[in-house]
């Protein structure tokens, strides 16, 4: 994806109060051999960018001064309850360097699956998203797992699946976590009709008609 930045010379709290008056949103860039450069974006192109989710996973075209350069989304500060982008941080990328990057995961196939299709079982997705690390060049925006063939008291874990090429998964001391639990549907519980009302006993009803 790409998008427009410009270059921002006031800084402080009054001047970003001030640029966010204005339809712009303060931000940042870091990271490289460079220092890192104050920037503003409109905030209006910024907001229905925000929303994909591309401009969250994958490498982004910035554009500052005629120059593209490649970044990565790092940080985005909202307003409490206003729609406003309060501030945003940007990760210039090295061809070299080794990335570390949540990735979301794409499940398919579970409508079609024996767990969902012969014995109504409800999916589970522990895990949406993917801790991995990864040269530039081999950024997936996302991961496809297949959940067709998971069956009745079955789980999908990490090793069941195969990640893109140059990628790893960082698993955080687990070495095999779950991705996706099958959950079996809850056993109906048969409720017994109401009893009889007993019959009188014969005295009492005798004594009534008398």
């Amino acid at each position: 994806m790409k998008f427009v930045a410009f270059e921002r010379t006031k800084q402080g709290t009054g001047a970003s109060r001030r640029l966010r008056i204005t339809g712009r949103t303060p931000g940042i860039v870091y990271g490289g051999t460079t220092d890192p450069q104050n920037i503003e974006l409109d905030h209006n192109a910024l907001w229905h960018a925000l929303k994909k989710e591309a401009f969250h996973s994958s490498i982004l075209e910035m554009e500052l001064n005629g120059v593209s350069s490649q970044v990565l989304l790092r940080d985005v500060q909202m307003h409490p309850f206003k729609q406003l982008v309060l501030h945003i941080d940007f990760q210039r990328v090295d061809a070299n360097t080794t990335l570390h990057m949540k990735v979301p995961l794409h499940f398919s196939g579970e409508e079609n699956s024996p767990a969902v299709k012969a014995d109504a079982c409800l999916i589970n997705h522990v895990m949406t998203e993917l801790d991995i690390a990864c040269l530039p060049a081999n950024l997936p925006e996302f991961i496809r797992v297949d959940l067709s063939g998971l069956k009745k008291g079955a789980s999908l874990h990490l090793n069941d699946i195969t990640l893109p090429e140059g990628v790893k998964a960082v698993t955080h001391g687990k070495p095999n976590p779950v991705l996706v639990s099958v959950v079996e549907p809850a056993a109906e519980e048969v409720v017994a009709a109401p009893a009889a009302v007993a019959e009188a006993p014969k005295g009492k009803a005798a004594a009534k008609k008398k």
